[in-house]
């Protein structure tokens, strides 16, 4: 894992956010999407509040 990749949580079809790697070169090919962030911990401390926001479903 490259340390430079940069995290975004994007939201799937079934209202649930996933945490993705990518590229910094590189943007989520959909319009729901949140970041980048630096590391995966920020970015599922992010993914806490949009699911306590109503933005996202949480995963089971």
């Amino acid at each position: 894992m490259n340390n430079a990749n940069c995290w975004y949580i994007i939201k799937i079809e079934n209202e649930q956010c996933e945490i993705v790697e990518l590229d910094p070169n590189q943007v989520p090919e959909t319009k729901d999407y949140w970041g980048p962030f630096s590391s995966k911990e920020e970015a599922i401390a992010r993914r806490v509040g949009l699911i306590r926001a109503g933005k996202c479903q949480p995963q089971f």
